[in-house]
């Protein structure tokens, strides 16, 4: 109860206040549990308007960012969504919430198995997860309804936007590596149009068409 109580007021008070409408993106937010996302010792400050460490140097994203990034996706429950950076696997169950398949990838193994024995806990079997390079994509899968990168890139890897529909949108930071633009672009029969959504702030993402691993 605390909890659901903790949930509703992140949503009133990070989220609808500044400016979140879509009434299904609230929705999930409420539903989804986050403190289960966080390590035990953090999760009373799951619901706090910040982002939260969850090991092997990722993050779990400020609630606010994560109900911005999934608006501009503007899901229908049919759609096919591709989520490049699992993480601790908050994202992809507010995915799970909206579409009909979240594809999503991790290349970090232990966070990928962490995610994906939550997801099944929590009963979101309409998730399909594997580890690998993410800036390639899922091509077996596509093309993808919309497409959500968790990480900023130092451009939009060509290889994802290539596997997003005709009418299909993409949500990704671009950017260097201490701040980037948080970009939604969409996809039409004669190429691509950019929407800026303003600044942000993400880990980097590590692959053949992101950043290199140090």
């Amino acid at each position: 109860m605390k909890f659901r109580r903790l949930r509703e007021k992140m949503v009133s008070t990070q989220i609808e206040a500044r400016g979140i409408r879509d009434r299904r993106v609230l929705e999930a937010m409420r539903k989804v549990p986050r403190h289960l996302f966080v390590g035990e010792a953090l999760e009373y400050q799951a619901y706090g308007d910040f982002p939260l460490p969850i090991g092997e140097g990722q993050t779990i994203s400020q609630p606010y960012i994560v109900a911005e990034m999934t608006q501009a996706l503007e899901l229908t429950k049919d759609d096919r969504v591709l989520e490049i950076g699992t993480g601790s696997g908050y994202q992809t169950a507010i995915l799970a919430e909206l579409a009909f398949r979240v594809y999503t990838i991790e290349r970090v193994r232990q966070l990928l198995i962490t995610a994906r024995k939550l997801l099944d806990h929590l009963r979101y079997h309409n998730v399909i997860a594997r580890c690998s390079d993410g800036t390639l994509g899922w091509p077996d899968e596509s093309p993808f309804d919309a497409i959500i990168v968790t990480a900023g890139a130092p451009e939009v890897p060509e290889k994802l936007v290539q596997q997003l529909t005709i009418g299909g949108r993409m949500v990704i930071p671009v950017g260097d590596r201490w701040s980037q633009t948080l970009l939604q672009i969409r996809r039409h029969e004669d190429g691509f149009h950019e929407t800026d959504l303003g600044g942000c702030r993400f880990v980097k993402l590590i692959g053949e068409h992101g950043w290199r691993e140090e």
